[in-house]
């Protein structure tokens, strides 16, 4: 055992201190390879080493160097140093964390990040939490505790009954929400379709304006940070004529809650804290390790009732917080540790200028397009860059031809008729020479392509 961790502690190092060598997406050749994997299963066992050699040999080169400096195809940050070892560390330990009394240490961890996390994002100290894979089951666990609490208030019990012969539920959100909310929705037995759309702005910004008539069984869905522009809806101001009816506000704040711990951004966020439920991820802006998703309810019962279930064989104590109570898995690892070992390095400060650096990065980007000719088309608020070089032939062509010569990687987007690059900026590993180093290269392909 002592040797094969050592080697593969080997080879992980030398991947990630390779990262900067490397194109930022793999070969053609490195993904043919991986052709090698296709072999029958084994009759005899195989040396456990030969095993992690196969696996470095042949799917290393085939990676995607989203833990580098110069991703910005999606929003993924790299893992901080402190997160991918406390991952590691967490992996030996091989807590099954859904009890407190089972897997105390584990649980404390999750206790102590979720008062941490609670206090960055500004939200009430009632709010219960969820540590989940992402923002998908992040949504999926707020609005199971929404979806709870409308319907208890009419007197049905859906963790029982079910969704047959209850109560109608109706669902607003703004017509440019991210596909994981209706994801969660359909889960949920809500609908992707049943959706009351609301008109936004040239922003992507929800129009408090064009809100239907609310009542108490509706529930909204704000957005803090669009996708693609980086735009926060007026949550705040939803959030008045939605609680004057009794309804629910959820907030997607996959990426863009975490504007919050910035000072210079804090402002965007002003009224989130107002909603009654809120969606983000730590493997974004936070640079953990996959997979990390978190979802907070201001009404702690609401998502415990949601989600508890309980067994004669569980020991199941009441002293502390079970995390499975609160999650839609009982069997699952234990997340909260890379969410605590990132806060407790990065401290206020050090997650201040995470998001603040990576923000002046993306404006640095938007600058620099601007001044050779290039459109940008959204507001530079966050971190989220859309480029326009011309029509959509001449752009997909640059971004193909951006994506294969590999010095970064950044995808194509089609918002509100145009089709543009889109540049994300989240990982603690860019530097202002990886900018510079990308931006050159952003530049010099353009001209090639437009001759």
């Amino acid at each position: 055992m002592r040797f094969l961790l050592e080697d593969t502690s080997r080879r992980a190092i030398r991947y990630i201190e390779g990262l900067n060598q490397r194109n930022v997406a793999p070969t053609p050749e490195s993904v043919l390879g991986l052709d090698r994997l296709r072999v029958d299963l084994a009759e005899e066992s195989i040396d456990p080493k030969d095993v992690i050699a196969e696996l470095d040999n042949v799917v290393s080169p085939a990676t995607m160097a989203t833990a580098g400096p110069r991703f910005f195809g999606l929003v993924i940050g790299g893992s901080l140093p402190a997160a991918l070892a406390a991952n590691w560390l967490a992996g030996a330990w091989d807590q099954n964390s859904s009890i407190y009394d089972v897997t105390p240490g584990t649980a404390r961890l999750e206790e102590l990040a979720l008062r941490w996390l609670i206090s960055i994002f500004r939200l009430p100290q009632s709010c219960g939490g969820a540590f989940v894979t992402g923002d998908t089951l992040a949504n999926f666990s707020a609005l199971a505790a929404a979806r709870h609490a409308v319907l208890a208030r009419v007197g049905w019990n859906v963790e029982s009954e079910g969704l047959i012969g209850a109560p109608e539920i109706r669902i607003v959100v703004g017509a440019e929400a991210h596909v994981s909310l209706f994801k969660s929705l359909g889960m949920l037995g809500l609908g992707r379709n049943r959706v009351i759309k609301v008109p936004v702005d040239n922003q992507g910004r929800m129009r408090a304006d064009s809100l239907p008539a609310l009542s108490s069984n509706t529930i909204i869905c704000t957005q803090a940070g669009n996708v693609n522009t980086g735009a926060f809806d007026p949550t705040g101001e939803i959030c008045v004529r939605a609680h004057d009816a009794g309804a629910w506000v959820h907030v997607d704040g996959a990426f863009g809650l975490w504007a919050a711990a910035a000072a210079s951004r804090a402002h965007l966020t002003e009224g989130v804290e107002r909603a009654d439920s809120w969606a983000t991820d730590a493997h974004k802006w936070l640079n953990v390790p996959y997979d990390s998703g978190l979802a907070f309810v201001r009404d702690g019962e609401a998502l415990r009732a949601a989600m508890t279930v309980s067994a004669e064989y569980l020991p199941i104590g009441t002293s502390h917080r079970n995390p499975s109570d609160y999650t839609p898995e009982l069997s699952r690892r234990a997340r909260g540790v890379e969410v605590w070992a990132a806060l407790r390095s990065l401290g206020r400060s050090g997650l201040t200028d995470l998001i603040e650096r990576t923000c002046r990065h993306a404006r640095r980007f938007a600058e620099g397009l601007q001044e050779a000719g290039y459109e940008v088309l959204n507001e530079v608020v966050l971190n989220q860059v859309l480029v326009s070089f011309g029509d959509a032939d001449t752009t997909e062509r640059i971004i193909a031809e951006l994506q294969a010569h590999g010095t970064c990687w950044c995808g194509g987007t089609v918002w509100q008729g145009h089709t543009a690059m889109r540049i994300s900026v989240s990982s603690w590993a860019t530097t202002d020479a990886d900018v510079e180093k990308s931006l050159a290269a952003m530049l010099r392909i353009a001209k090639n392509c437009k001759r």
